[in-house]
């Protein structure tokens, strides 16, 4: 089966780097087939007959060894990959004018009701839930208004991995 692991906080200000080489190298002694990574943020694309749970409890494991931090993985199928992605409205863009992301969900945080949750302005802002991730998009000109960048502080955006929608849109394809 084809899967996707994203992994959380990778390579995102100064903690937890991981050389995306290495990250292959590590799924590839794991036992992983066809494995490519994609950016340096922490997707990794690969094969197993494992299931979810197994994989990310070994890739977990593995990372703590070797980064010496504890990094939580997110995988899915390739088919919620793509169910996610095609549920992002084909309009929503990252350009000059909008902004577009999706969050992934870990599973205690995988509900509708954390959209009213998160201090976010939803006047300013458009966002959708999905079993599995929440995508949300906003102008530009809005960003400040909509209160987004208070996410990061939150306590769930400790239970979600969040890429732009150009990666979430690659990763599904």
């Amino acid at each position: 089966m084809k899967y996707v692991a994203l992994l959380r906080g990778v390579n995102v200000g100064t903690s937890k780097r991981i050389d995306m080489k290495s990250l292959k190298a590590l799924f590839e002694r794991l036992g992983f087939l066809n494995v490519s990574t994609y950016i340096n943020s922490g997707n990794v694309l690969f094969e197993s007959e494992k299931e979810i749970e197994e994989i990310n409890n070994e890739i977990e494991r593995e990372l703590k060894e070797e980064a010496k931090e504890e990094i939580r993985v997110l995988t899915k199928t390739i088919e919620q990959m793509r169910e996610i992605a095609e549920s992002i409205p084909l309009e929503w863009v990252n350009d000059e004018e909008q902004r577009t992301d999706v969050a992934y969900l870990f599973e205690e945080a995988n509900r509708e009701e954390i959209i009213q949750e998160l201090p976010i302005k939803l006047e300013y802002i458009r966002i959708k839930y999905i079993n599995g991730a929440i995508m949300w998009n906003v102008e530009r000109k809005d960003y400040n208004k909509s209160q987004l960048n208070k996410i990061i502080s939150h306590r769930l955006y400790k239970q979600m991995t969040v890429r732009n929608v150009n990666t979430a849109r690659y990763l599904a394809s």
